[in-house]
């Protein structure tokens, strides 16, 4: 009842002759009320506020046939001491108790509920908290649902779930005391809730004890959630503090959906490691394996020492690795809790996680294709060397790339677990890789291309202006060409990968036989259009007679309608001004420069990975902006030279030391020295840029042999100049951008995923569910990561397992995959609807439903 109810009630009594009505209220419950009553003609009168005998003759005297309200705030007196007993015999009585009235007003069913409100008056005193109450409240709740409800308005859920609310508590913990109570802890007491809310844990939990305590809970939860999810028995030490087994299932859901919750997982992080720093977790791990800790999240520092169990097991089978396996576990741990870089509030330590298992994919792999070519390189000749180069070899250099970004981004969050295993990625790549194909290289090197430079069936750098003016002819629109400077091989096949992912563009790569020596000016002259190549006196190179340097490149490229231009300045020009500047051009040329301008020089060459990176980044973005504000349809990406790099300083023993600059010289350089009539040297290969480079005139070169270097003046650790395979093999990327029907072939999408099992029926509280990828992930098929779990009603009343859906391989065995999930220990309706979801993990877009049945088997109740 409220006060409209109230007041209905009340004048509903003045019938029949009737004109006074009694009300005894003497717990005050509606004092404040009585101004507020709608009861038009009928008189209040406070009984309790005037003599007896007064109001005796105002009723029957006075105003004889009024109509009154006689309200006091106290119980009915006893006849003997009524002066108004008379009157009240004749009159009619209203009976209203909060109870009653609450009742009514929240829309209950069950009045036996009567005696439940009266006990939580305290809580039900505030009109507020009332009205909070009301939205929550069900008409067939019972005594726990209100309970409940109540606790949630306490702890301030949205929604009255009791695992919800239990984190809502722990949330509310202050920092760095396990023992504090939240704020609503002095609510739930002061409302009389405790009692209902430990009653709740144990049924919920089976957690029970003399003094109760959220810290005690929560060491339970944890240590429970610890068994629950690994596959070996759980330590001695913690056994005394594991839940009943029958309540382990419910303890790992409620943790999991503490973990999931965007708005409190930042508490998890923070309680669950002041519960493991308690119970010293990390002096029980010793001794276990991997695998049976694989699907467990409980502890940050479970994580960690996966992290570095699976870094020895790379480190103690490099020459035996099983890379895929490697990958399996890194890939399943970084889909978990720790190492998600979408989850959590720890971001610095997600991060650095992340790219632990990013640096231990990629060791794996690199020892991986190392076991490939045990047997060496076996190349019968220059040509099928270069091939084998573009194909499979300069995987080494990416994977090293990979290794050395994602081990610097874990050491600049102070994580210095890979330092051992960075040792073991120096030798395999600097002193295996590098050392046997410059001495297989340098072969070919010395007896072949230094007298004919050239390689079967490859365009030769030179030559690459024909492709621009095919491509011309071909299409009769504009052609623009982006020159990356040092646009490494290895790093162009990542980006033509990245633009193959991408809607409307398709690439293509093939690789250059670069100008030696490799070194920018020489090699932008030759991307150049010319007639010939040659000197200057002072060793400058000129196209056609004229200096080739940045300055006057528009000059030669005008003959051909061409300009040229910077990246940035291009990229800095609106829609407008960009189209007016490239309209009266058939060919532009943009020069970019990232990876050159930060690795050669001796003060940022350790950044010269992040800047190729950054590099792949920036021209990405300037193909789509090209072919979005310029309508630019033919795009080729090239480069003047690669580079060597490695991540160890070099020694003496990597030098090729020149005492002395041997007659005729004019420039010497860290990996090349240019000259006419140069001598013969021990110390490097001695070749003519007229066979090298097709250039005019009598210059001369040495290049130091095989990856060392002449001095290391500026820098020694990124290099270029010289005729490794790294610095010569020049890439050649074709981007076009595809318009009409043929566009719909370049659309991007997930893997498809699909439930194994139709209509599946969970017989028991830990349940398999098998899922299958419908197709293989490619460069237009992305992987797909799933958040997956039972539903009722919206509401998860299972963990939440995240996996993805990433197989490359045409195997279908390897596009299946299992995901455990563990129901919460309560009634289930064999008919009820029930549902296993498959949600985006990026967007929360719902990917499949399934209905599904629960009919747990009676012995699971023991």
């Amino acid at each position: 009842m409220n006060e409209d109810q109230i007041s209905e009630a009340l004048l509903s009594l003045y019938g029949d002759g009737n004109r006074i009505v009694f009300w005894n209220d003497p717990d005050r419950e509606f004092e404040e009320s009585l101004a507020s009553l709608d009861l038009d003609g009928v008189t209040l009168l406070r009984a309790d506020q005037m003599p007896g005998l007064e109001a005796k003759i105002r009723m029957e005297r006075e105003q004889a046939h009024n109509r009154f309200l006689v309200y006091s705030a106290t119980h009915v007196p006893l006849p003997s001491e009524d002066w108004l007993l008379d009157i009240r015999l004749y009159s009619r009585t209203f009976r209203a108790d909060r109870a009653s009235i609450i009742l009514g007003e929240l829309g209950l069913q069950e009045q036996s509920l009567h005696s439940h409100i009266q006990a939580r008056a305290k809580f039900l005193g505030s009109k507020d908290r009332l009205t909070r109450l009301k939205k929550l409240v069900q008409p067939t709740d019972s005594i726990r649902d209100l309970d409940r409800k109540m606790l949630a308005v306490v702890t301030k859920v949205d929604q009255p779930e009791f695992l919800g609310i239990l984190t809502a508590l722990y949330h509310a913990i202050p920092d760095s005391d396990l023992d504090a109570l939240p704020p609503a802890w002095d609510e739930i007491e002061k409302y009389d809730l405790l009692e209902s809310f430990w009653s709740m844990v144990q049924g919920q939990f089976g957690y029970s004890e003399n003094s109760p305590t959220l810290k005690n809970l929560l060491i339970r939860l944890m240590v429970s959630d610890f068994a629950h999810s690994i596959t070996a028995e759980l330590p001695a030490a913690l056994a005394h503090l594991m839940l009943p087994r029958l309540f382990l299932s419910s303890a790992s859901v409620c943790l999991s959906q503490w973990r999931d919750s965007n708005s409190r997982s930042d508490s998890y992080d923070r309680l669950s490691k002041m519960v493991g720093d308690a119970l010293k977790i990390d002096s029980l791990l010793p001794g276990m394996q991997i695998e049976p800790l694989l699907d467990n999240k409980t502890f940050l520092v479970i994580e960690k020492f996966i992290a570095v169990s699976l870094r020895d097991r790379v480190t103690a089978t490099t020459a035996t690795i099983n890379a895929e396996a490697v990958k399996a576990i890194a890939k399943h741990r970084q889909n978990g809790y720790w190492a998600d870089r979408n989850r959590g509030a720890i971001g610095a330590t997600r991060e650095a996680l992340h790219a632990v298992y990013d640096a231990l994919i990629a060791a794996a792999d690199l020892f991986g294709l190392r076991g490939e070519f045990s047997t060496g390189f076996d190349y019968n000749s220059a040509q099928a060397m270069f091939d084998g180069y573009a194909t499979t070899l300069h995987q080494f250099d990416r994977l090293y790339r990979h290794f050395i970004e994602a081990a610097d981004a874990a050491t600049a969050q102070g994580w210095e677990i890979l330092k051992s295993l960075r040792d073991g990625v120096e030798d395999c790549y600097t002193n295996w890789f590098l050392t046997n194909v410059s001495l297989k290289w340098g072969k070919f090197v010395e007896d072949e291309l230094l007298k004919e430079w050239r390689v079967e069936g490859v365009t030769p750098q030179p030559w690459f202006f024909h492709k621009v003016e095919a491509a011309l002819m071909e299409s009769d629109r504009r052609v623009f060409v982006i020159i990356s400077d040092a646009l490494r091989y290895e790093a162009a096949k990542e980006l033509v990968d990245v633009l193959n992912g991408t809607y409307r563009i398709q690439a293509e790569i093939q690789p250059m036989l670069g100008v030696l020596p490799s070194y920018t000016a020489l090699g932008m002259a030759a991307l150049l259009p010319h007639s010939k190549i040659s000197y200057s006196d002072k060793g400058d190179v000129l196209v056609d007679g004229q200096s080739s340097a940045a300055g006057n490149r528009s000059n030669i490229l005008a003959p051909k309608k061409g300009v040229a231009v910077k990246a940035d300045d291009l990229k800095d020009m609106k829609k407008d001004a960009g189209r007016e500047f490239v309209k009266p051009y058939e060919v532009v040329y943009v020069y970019h420069n990232t990876i050159d301008a930060i690795g050669d020089s001796g003060s940022t060459e350790g950044k010269t990975f992040e800047a190729v990176r950054q590099a792949l980044t920036e021209l990405s973005d300037l193909i789509r902006m090209i072919m979005n504000n310029l309508n630019g349809t033919y795009i080729y990406v090239t480069a003047d030279h690669g580079f060597l790099f490695q991540e160890t300083a070099l020694d003496a023993s990597d030098k090729n030391a020149l005492t002395d600059k041997p007659a005729g010289a004019l420039t010497a350089k860290k990996r090349y020295l240019l000259g006419r009539n140069l001598p013969d040297s021990t110390k490097a290969y001695h070749g003519s840029t007229a066979i090298t480079a097709g250039a005019d005139g009598d210059m001369e070169f040495w290049v130091p042999k095989g990856n060392n270097r002449f001095h290391f003046v500026g820098g020694s650790r990124f290099v270029h100049g010289g005729a490794m395979l790294q610095e010569i093999t020049v890439p050649l990327i074709r981007v076009r951008q595809i318009k009409g029907d043929a566009k719909s072939k370049t659309s991007v999408k997930n893997v498809g995923v699909m439930v194994m099992t139709q209509s599946p029926k969970i017989t028991t509280n830990r349940y398999r569910f098998e899922l299958m990828q419908t197709e293989k992930a490619t460069d237009r098929v992305k992987p797909a990561t799933l958040d997956i779990a039972v539903y009722e009603d919206g509401q998860a009343i299972t963990n939440i397992e995240r996996v993805t859906f990433d197989s490359t391989q045409d195997n279908l065995d390897s596009w299946k995959k299992s995901v455990w999930l563990s129901l919460q220990k309560r009634g289930y309706d064999k008919k009820g609807c029930y549902h296993l979801i498959l949600r985006n993990a990026e967007d929360g877009i719902e990917v499949q439903r399934v209905e599904v049945s629960i009919s747990i088997a009676f012995m699971d109740d023991f």
